[in-house]
C-alpha cells in the first residue's frame, strides 16, 4: 500500500487482521471463547496488560479487533471498542464517564431508548440531565453546570432529522473540557466525521447502515484513547461484548459501505424531491432539501443527505395506518439502514414510550412516518409510496 494514508474505500476494504499460516485472502472466523497461553509468564503479562494479545473473546477477538481498527480509521478515532448492540454502545459511553451527582446535557431530539436511559435509568444512580433544543445553540452554554460531565447528541436525529451544529458544540466542549459524544448512526463516517469537528467519542448502531442488510446486531464506541479506555473497562466487566461472528459480518459489510451509501442517498434525495408538495402530505423532511430549516448546516457538515426521509401525512395516525397497510413493496419494520426500503411509524412503535408532550417537543406527530430508503430501483420505491398514498386517502 502507498505511504500516504489510504482513502475511505481502500481503508474499509484493505484493513484486515494479520494473515494466518493458511494464507487466506478473506479473514476467517475466530469462533473461540478463549485463547491459550505459551507459558505462565505470558499469561501473567497479558492479564497485567503489559503486553497485548487475545485472552478471552469477551475482552477481544481477532474479528472484533479488525472491525474496531477499521472503524477507527474511517472515523479518525485513536481507539475503540465493539459492543453487542448500538444501545449497548450508547449506554456504555455514558455510564463509563459519569458517577452519582454528575450531570449530562443532551439534545432533546433523541432515539426513544436513549431518552429512556437519560430519564429512567440514569436518575437511579443520581445522574441528572438537561435537554437542549437542537436549533438553539446558545442554550447549550447556558445548560452547563459545574457538575456537567458530558454532552450527548445525535445528528441527524431519529426520526425527525433535526441537526446539531457539530462545529459549535465541538468548540464549546473543547473550551469547557467536557467530552462531546455524538451518535453518528444515521450518517456513518462516510457522510459525517464528528471527531473532525471536535467530538471526543462517536457511537454507532452498526446494526443499521454498517451491516446494511438487516442480519446482525452490533455497536461501537470510537474516539479519544483515554475515554475509550474508561469505556473498555466498563464493558469488560459488564459484558456487552460483540460476538466474533457479528464482528466478522460487520467488518465485511464496511467494505461496501461507500457504494451502498451513495445509492441510499441518491434514492432518498429523489424520493424527498418527488413527494415534496404532495397533496396528501403536510411536510417532507430531508436534510438536503432546501426546505429543511437546517439545510445550510447539513451541507456544511454532511457529505450527502443520508438515507432517511420523513413524511408527515394529513389525517394523523388513521391515515398512517392505512398508508402502511397499503404498501406492497416497502417493508413495515422498526429497523432502518437495510437494502430493503423500510417504513416505520415512530409514534406507535420506536417512540411509543415517550409521552405525547415529549413527542410533540421534538416534532414526532401522529402523522409522521420514517422511511429508510433502500437499494431497490428508484421507480419501484416511488411507485409503491404513490399507490399507498392513493389507497389510503
Amino acid at each position: 500500500m502507498p505511504d500516504s494514508a489510504p482513502r475511505f474505500e481502500t481503508a474499509a476494504i484493505r484493513t484486515q487482521a494479520p494473515r494466518s499460516a493458511a494464507r487466506e485472502h478473506a479473514v476467517p472466523l475466530f469462533l473461540t471463547s478463549s485463547f491459550v497461553f505459551d507459558d505462565a509468564e505470558q499469561a501473567r503479562a497479558l492479564f497485567a496488560e503489559e503486553i497485548s494479545g487475545a485472552v478471552y473473546s469477551r475482552y477481544s477477538n481477532p474479528n472484533t479487533d479488525e472491525f474496531v481498527q477499521k472503524l477507527c480509521l474511517l472515523e479518525g478515532g485513536q481507539d475503540g471498542i465493539a459492543t453487542a448492540s448500538g444501545m449497548a454502545a450508547v449506554y456504555a459511553s455514558m455510564a463509563a464517564l459519569v458517577t452519582s451527582g454528575d450531570h449530562i446535557v443532551a439534545s432533546r431530539a433523541l432515539f426513544g431508548s436513549t431518552h429512556q436511559i437519560l430519564t429512567r435509568l440514569m436518575p437511579r444512580w443520581g445522574v441528572s440531565h438537561t435537554y437542549v433544543d437542537t436549533g438553539d445553540m446558545s442554550a447549550w452554554d447556558a445548560a452547563l453546570r459545574p457538575e456537567t460531565r458530558l454532552l450527548f447528541v445525535e445528528t441527524p436525529s431519529n426520526p425527525g432529522l433535526d441537526l446539531v451544529d457539530l462545529g459549535y458544540l465541538g468548540a464549546l466542549a473543547t473550551a469547557r473540557g467536557i467530552p462531546l459524544i455524538v451518535d453518528n448512526c444515521f450518517t456513518t463516517p462516510y457522510l459525517q466525521r464528528p471527531i473532525a469537528f471536535g467530538a471526543s467519542l462517536v457511537v454507532h448502531s452498526a446494526t443499521k447502515w454498517m451491516d446494511g442488510q438487516g442480519r446482525v446486531l452490533g455497536g461501537a464506541i470510537v474516539g479519544d484513547a483515554t475515554l475509550v479506555a474508561e469505556a473498555r473497562f466498563f464493558a469488560r466487566h459488564t459484558g456487552p461484548a460483540l460476538s466474533p461472528f457479528n464482528a466478522w459480518v460487520l467488518s465485511k459489510s464496511l467494505e461496501t459501505l461507500a457504494v451502498r451509501m451513495d445509492r441510499h442517498c441518491s434514492n432518498a434525495l429523489a424520493v424527498a424531491q418527488r413527494f415534496e408538495g404532495h397533496t396528501a402530505l403536510e411536510q417532507v423532511r430531508y436534510p438536503f432539501l432546501a426546505s429543511h430549516p437546517q439545510h445550510a448546516l447539513a451541507r456544511r457538515q454532511m457529505a450527502q443527505g443520508g438515507g432517511i426521509v420523513v413524511l408527515v401525512l394529513r389525517g394523523g395516525y388513521d391515515r398512517c395506518r392505512r398508508f402502511i397497510d397499503a404498501l406492497q413493496l416497502c417493508s413495515h419494520s422498526p429497523n432502518l439502514g437495510d437494502t430493503r426500503t423500510i417504513v416505520t411509524h415512530p409514534t406507535s412503535t420506536t417512540h411509543s414510550k415517550l409521552t405525547e408532550a415529549e413527542r410533540q417537543a421534538v416534532g414526532i406527530v401522529p402523522g409522521l412516518v420514517r422511511i429508510s430508503v433502500g437499494l431497490e430501483h428508484l421507480d419501484d420505491i416511488i411507485g409503491d409510496i404513490e399507490q399507498a398514498l392513493a389507497a389510503s386517502s
